[in-house]
């Protein structure tokens, strides 16, 4: 399909379609937060079920990602689109009228596999329908839409669950997907690509292997570590993952080749971004319960209390790309990462069955800080570490490992809450939670070791040159022609303001959902 009849349909309509679909998308990552405690009250339920509510949209989010562009290139972008909108409707509307936890967690679920489905494709019906031209602005509202969502997640679920019900941050999708629908199909033009086969043996692999190790880091506290469901949960996952990286050795056109971490770079970024996001998840995950079971605010104010850390990335992204753009992307996000684990550590340090704001607020501002630090600038070396014709891949892999990131820091992070503490009074509470952001400050402090190790642009665009001679680089290469543009269009939107003064080549991605 040409340029012209891709854009039939128009880049507003095709922006306004786009945009508000990433936002609901990326909303579902952190709404549940705030409302946790409220779920709790009505449905019942451990905190391992809690877990779940989380974890289920997380985890199928991230390791069916990168199928459900694949999908899109094969069966048509605009169908797979509406696929996607329509499963992440339905389910949200189940989810809301879930009559119990174990409903909610499979309606989480079923949201998460159309987010998978819907997400990456926005960008690529995006990209088909604006202008060369104009794709730089497009993108950053893409961007900045999607990183609005992330930021006020916690404030949209902490104020709709006191001033309605926990069930409108689910039904709050119903409408917005229902008026999409019709918009979709009249306004987005149909297009195809010519990617490579479907990877239903890698998919199969990592889901399963996933699966199986977050079950086990869930289930432990409660069933004993040595119990035979735990180890049969957290072998199996063990050996399904390493089933799964032989076949993205061995497999001709794999869903993730592992040739990209021959990369010092790619490999390096990534390990800092699945660490940063463990650390990050599970913190937000508990700390919203302790601002509101321990301290006593309301949901809407603990979202608001959240936002110091959650909505800095709204101010200071453009400051981070400044800085990325003279001194570098590495040093950006280290000293980002190091600020993150300074400020959990800190937390750490001051929470308390009687804390005043006054005495976290330095940890959120600090924890915001480098959050934001991290963001834009760990983008641009993503994609910075591989070929154009391979950006496609490594944003997708990069999304992919920060929802990983995000499912294991729950329920790593949870299971040491369980082991020193738990929900019985406010100080057992605390007790659970400090040793719990002492992990979490060390797993972000990890992150920042990692980043430390990312060799310098010079380095890495060397790199790029000798592998991109291999023949079996070559091959992926010409199996992914879209890769360039949509890695292009993922650039604009992580920064939010970052200066794109840089070679096209080492554009950066927007961090999917989380985003």
């Amino acid at each position: 399909m040409s340029q012209q009849n891709a854009r039939r349909g128009g880049a507003t309509w095709a922006l306004i379609i786009t945009s508000v679909a990433g936002f609901m998308a990326a909303l579902d990552n952190l709404v549940v937060t705030t409302a946790l405690p409220s779920i709790r009250k009505d449905l019942g339920g451990a905190l391992d079920d809690l877990e779940w509510t989380v974890s289920a949209y997380t985890l199928t989010f991230a390791v069916l990602l990168m199928f459900g562009a694949a999908l899109g290139d094969r069966f048509g972008r605009r169908r797979l689109f509406l696929v996607g909108l329509s499963v992440f409707t339905g389910a949200s509307a189940a989810a809301a009228m879930a009559p119990g936890l174990d409903s909610l967690i499979a309606a989480r679920a079923v949201q998460g596999v159309g987010a998978a489905i819907m997400m990456p494709l926005t960008l690529t019906l995006l990209t088909a329908a604006v202008p060369a031209a104009k794709r730089g602005m497009a993108y950053g509202i893409w961007g900045a839409v999607n990183g609005l969502a992330v930021a006020s997640g916690p404030l949209i679920g902490g104020s709709l669950t006191e001033h309605v019900s926990w069930h409108w941050i689910f039904w709050l999708n119903v409408p917005l997907g229902l008026a999409l629908l019709p918009l979709a199909r009249l306004r987005l033009a149909e297009s195809h690509g010519t990617g490579a086969p479907l990877d239903v043996t890698g998919t199969l692999l990592v889901s399963g292997g996933l699966f199986g190790i977050v079950y086990g880091l869930v289930r432990g506290p409660a069933e004993g570590w040595t119990s035979p469901i735990v180890l049969t949960g957290l072998f199996a996952g063990a050996a399904l993952l390493t089933g799964f990286v032989f076949h993205g050795i061995r497999a001709k056109n794999p869903m993730l080749p592992m040739r990209l971490f021959r990369s010092r770079a790619f490999a390096g970024i990534n390990a800092a971004s699945l660490l940063m996001f463990l650390g990050m998840f599970g913190s937000i995950f508990l700390l919203s319960q302790y601002m509101q079971g321990v301290l006593g605010y309301s949901p809407t104010q603990a979202g608001l209390r959240m936002l110091p850390w959650t909505g800095m990335p709204m101010l200071v992204a453009p400051i981070a790309g400044y800085l990325s753009d003279r001194v570098g992307g590495r040093p950006v996000v280290a000293a980002g990462l190091f600020l993150q684990a300074a400020g959990l550590a800190y937390y750490a340090s001051v929470v308390a069955a009687h804390a005043s704001y006054a005495a976290q607020l330095p940890a959120l501002i600090v924890s915001g800080i480098g959050m934001s630090l991290y963001f834009a600038p760990a983008s641009n070396l993503v994609m910075s570490s591989v070929r154009p014709q391979e950006q496609g891949i490594a944003s997708g892999a990069n999304n992919a490992l920060r929802e990983v990131g995000g499912a294991l820091g729950i329920a790593v992070m949870s299971s040491i809450f369980s082991a020193q503490g738990g929900y019985g009074t406010a100080q057992t509470f605390v007790d659970g939670l400090r040793p719990a952001l002492v992990v979490g400050s060390a797993m972000v402090a990890l992150a920042g070791v990692a980043a430390l190790l990312i060799p310098t642009a010079r380095h890495a665009a060397r790199t790029r040159v000798v592998d991109s001679e291999s023949p079996q680089a070559q091959g992926q290469a010409q199996a992914q022609p879209q890769a360039q543009g949509q890695a292009q269009a993922q650039a604009q939107g992580q920064g939010q303001g970052q200066d794109q003064g840089q070679d096209e080549d080492q554009a950066p991605v927007l961090e999917a959902a989380s985003r």
